[in-house]
């Protein structure tokens, strides 16, 4: 026969404060997964939506929205800065990204060209020449890449030859580089088969997807389940052992 021993009221506070901050961190990764996958419908749904001039949303883009603009400009096409840490096959590569100057504005939008695959060496890929003059670009207003701890600064201003190299893309660091303001977010250019560059542009969940989200709130639930299962195992009392006389 199993008999319960009476718990001391800090194991109880304890298991029931353990559990229940499990419980609701588990809740908050399903919303976290529900919140990304509704950005990611709003940027499919951006991506065949017609293109608003830029000035539109410029200086103001919407909260979790992915407009598609237009815009007329030309290129820096000396300024081009590279970002090396994204891997879209074995190869590795770089994401390309340049400056656009707009007519009689300041500031400048940074384009993201897309990404240009290496050849399974170290060496950076040879860029293609950029068009000059004028240019009518469409695509969508993206928040820049996340930046994180760049060790040893910013590695734009220790550089002197163009194209430059960073394994971050902060536009605080472009910016000053540059010497001119720039628009809180970049122009990622529609997919073009003509390109060298491949545009299959994707908003960065790779490091969190919805999927992994809901696999920690699993997890989760899981620790708050073993709490009160490790609570009932270490507070029962069985009974004293039968044994045989003989």
């Amino acid at each position: 026969m199993t008999r319960w021993r009476r718990p001391a009221w800090w194991s109880v506070l304890l298991t029931v404060g353990a559990a229940a901050l499990f419980v609701r961190l588990g809740v908050w990764q399903l919303h976290r997964a529900d919140y990304k996958e509704a950005l990611l419908r709003r940027y499919a749904a951006a991506a065949e939506a017609p293109p608003v001039p830029l000035r539109q949303v410029a200086a103001t883009p919407p909260q979790d929205a992915f407009p598609r603009v237009a815009v007329e400009g030309r290129y820096l096409a000396d300024r081009v800065y590279l970002l090396d840490n994204p891997r879209h096959d074995a190869r590795g590569g770089v994401e390309a990204y340049v400056p656009l100057a707009l007519p009689g504005d300041a500031r400048l939008l940074l384009v993201d060209l897309g990404f240009l695959p290496g050849s399974g060496d170290e060496r950076t890929p040879q860029l293609p020449p950029l068009p000059q003059g004028e240019l009518r670009l469409h695509g969508l207003y993206l928040p820049p890449p996340g930046t994180g701890l760049e060790l040893g600064g910013d590695a734009l201003a220790s550089q002197t030859r163009w194209p430059k190299t960073s394994i971050y893309l902060d536009l605080a660091q472009v910016a000053k580089d540059l010497g001119r303001p720039l628009y809180p977010r970049v122009l990622a250019l529609d997919a073009d088969p003509a390109a060298v560059y491949q545009r299959a542009h994707m908003f960065d969940f790779s490091a969190m997807p919805p999927a992994r989200h809901r696999a920690y709130a699993f997890q989760w639930f899981g620790f708050a389940v073993a709490v009160l299962a490790i609570f009932a195992v270490l507070h029962r009392r069985r009974g004293p052992r039968r044994t045989d006389d003989r």
